[in-house]
């Protein structure tokens, strides 16, 4: 079963490679071409819904998404996948759902708390998109997702100060 498993991964890191590299089309092409041929591929299947997602094409995004959870029902990041795709087809209600799910697969887990945050925030309940975005603070994540995160938290608390014009003109 290890080998299995790895060989899986390895079908499909030619097709994160070329995500990684900006080549979304390729990505897709690849990824697709993988499924084809061995449709239980949990990580094609993810990859090929992050490309899709890349791409703008969030209903195959939430498909290949939900396939991948389909044949690994653990994957954490196809669950995360699942609720960002929901959450920007405008099913909060579901992206809530999936969010809260992978928090109780694993609590604290910083791509659930973004999940949930900006699905809270976008459907304008302040205080819990507060809540989770704080806690997401507190896993310690990468610099940028933290600025990220800060920002958000300053717009949700009125803090945002606007941009000084350009004393050149430039904008």
């Amino acid at each position: 079963m290890e080998r299995e498993h790895a060989d899986r991964w390895d079908a499909a890191q030619e097709g994160a490679e070329l995500l990684r590299e900006g080549e979304v089309d390729a990505a897709v092409a690849e990824l697709e071409r993988v499924v084809t041929s061995d449709p239980a591929n949990e990580y094609a299947l993810y990859f090929l819904g992050q490309a899709l997602y890349e791409k703008g094409e969030l209903a195959r995004a939430l498909k290949a998404y939900t396939r991948a959870l389909e044949v690994a029902p653990g994957y954490l990041g196809a669950l995360v996948g699942v609720g960002h795709a929901l959450r920007l087809l405008g099913r909060n209600d579901e992206a809530i759902r999936a969010g809260r799910a992978a928090l109780e697969r694993a609590p604290r887990d910083p791509d659930a708390l973004y999940l949930l945050g900006l699905t809270h925030m976008g459907r304008g309940d302040a205080d819990a998109a507060r809540r989770y975005l704080a806690e997401l603070l507190t896993t310690r994540p990468e610099a940028e997702l933290a600025l990220e995160v800060e920002g958000l938290l300053q717009t949700l608390g009125g803090q945002v100060v606007p941009l000084k014009p350009d004393p050149r003109g430039a904008n």
